[in-house]
């Protein structure tokens, strides 16, 4: 605690650092503005209320930064373009030349954000068809003409892109990971709201209750840390070599391997599956056919949140995709390559396939434990609510890991520009 309060303190008295930090919450600001700037014709409460009832929208509004429950201009929020983000991600893995441009440096990277950036807007507009099609089975807008039609889906559009400027906007002139930040601020945001809700319906019996689930929270918190920070350390030697006159090599040094390799993206994948069916039953159950109604009932008594079988099939979801992942980012055959072509070598395994079995197997071990966790945080709310009974005060894991993750990766980013400055007035 004392280290941050430190970094903090002297990102304030480092004036390029401060004015980094400034300029941040200004796009915070400007940010939080349009957030509430709503579409016409859409009935607000009405919303709120198909929001109350479905997790998967809830999520969505998690990823947006706040502003799908108020249906404002930026309502689609980043979805589309975290969608575009891992999309690319993986045809990375499945083409060759995409693969090569990702190691081409700064350049490269910036051909992949532009490719990201072009794929966002027809998946903004898929999403904003499919949007206005559910608000529309729901009695939430009413019927669009074409041109109004053409026009919703364009300023949705915008919005989405509007935000993805806020947050490249950041990330360069900023501090963090400008995306990152920006749903962070839109968690962060809703949580006076939430605290507002719980403080209405406390009563004396209660307050235990909340007292308990606080404590969870802090436990979550403080376990999220830990997991995000752990690593395992693989020694790593590297053989001296002769150029010349002079030598080289002769070292050793860690391959970090973290237990959560995939993040949060496990949940994201694991969550869109598991409530789409609650999703086509709240299509369904606007249907004048009866035997459509019975299998929306049907599919909302399986797939209820509450329920053993949606969170144990949530839970295995997230177990599953957190190795799928994992494999997808983190592959131990070019490590391995990576490794022999430096002339080094881990102590007791033989350069090439042997080390890439190693690596493979240590990594299978040390996920278990990352996948586990993520499956635990994504059915926390569950959990939370039988030990608590607390029901207004929504604590969800998700969210959770996403604001620590984010603190966290921000806290490193300051430390780094305060470590740079350091240096350079040293240099001088």
């Amino acid at each position: 605690m004392n280290n941050i309060l430190g970094i903090f303190k002297n990102s304030i008295n480092t004036p390029e650092v401060r004015k980094k930090l400034i300029f941040t919450a200004l796009i915070f600001i400007v940010f939080r503005i349009f957030a509430h700037i709503p579409v016409s014709g859409v009935d607000l409460v009405a919303l709120k209320t198909l929001f109350s009832q479905n997790q998967f929208l809830g999520l969505l509004d998690v990823f947006s930064g706040g502003t799908l429950a108020n249906f404002s201009i930026m309502a689609l929020g980043l979805n589309p373009y975290i969608n575009a983000s891992i999309i690319l991600q993986l045809l990375t893995m499945v083409f060759p030349k995409l693969e090569e441009l990702s190691k081409e440096g700064e350049a490269g990277r910036q051909k992949i954000n532009q490719y990201t950036r072009m794929l966002t807007v027809p998946l903004a507009l898929v999403q904003g068809v499919g949007m206005y099609a559910l608000l529309k089975s729901q009695n939430i807008i009413s019927f669009l003409p074409p041109i109004n039609l053409i026009s919703f889906l364009l300023t949705m559009v915008a919005g989405t892109m509007l935000m993805v400027w806020f947050g490249e906007l950041i990330s360069e002139k900023g501090v963090g990971n400008g995306i990152s930040l920006l749903i962070f601020a839109g968690i962060v945001g809703r949580i006076p709201v939430i605290f507002a809700q719980t403080a209405a319906t406390t009563t004396a019996t209660n307050i235990l209750n909340i007292i308990v689930f606080l404590v969870m929270g802090l436990l979550v918190i403080a376990s999220i840390v830990i997991i995000n920070e752990a690593t395992r350390q693989i020694t790593v030697y590297y053989a001296k070599r002769v150029r010349g006159n002079k030598m080289y090599g002769g070292q050793s040094t860690h391959l970090p391997l973290r237990v959560n390799q995939a993040g949060v993206i496990p949940i994201i994948f694991a969550v869109s599956l598991v409530l789409l069916p609650s999703l086509i039953a709240n299509y369904l159950t606007a249907s004048s056919n009866p035997s459509l109604r019975s299998v929306a009932t049907t599919i909302s008594l399986w797939f209820n949140p509450e329920g053993i079988f949606y969170n144990a099939l949530y839970f295995f979801l997230v177990v599953g995709f957190t190795y799928f992942y994992t494999a997808v980012i983190f592959n131990p055959k070019k490590i391995s390559e990576e490794i022999q072509k430096y002339g080094g070598f881990i102590p007791g395994i033989r350069p090439g396939s042997p080390t890439a079995s190693y690596l493979n197997y240590i990594l299978t071990r040390i996920t278990l434990a990352g996948a586990i966790f993520l499956g635990i945080i994504a059915i926390f709310p569950t959990i939370a609510k039988l030990f608590s009974n607390v029901q207004t005060l929504i604590l969800g894991g998700t969210g959770i890991l996403i604001v620590v993750s984010v603190v966290l990766e921000t806290i490193k980013a300051i430390e780094a520009q305060l470590v740079m400055r350091n240096y350079e007035g040293y240099n001088k």
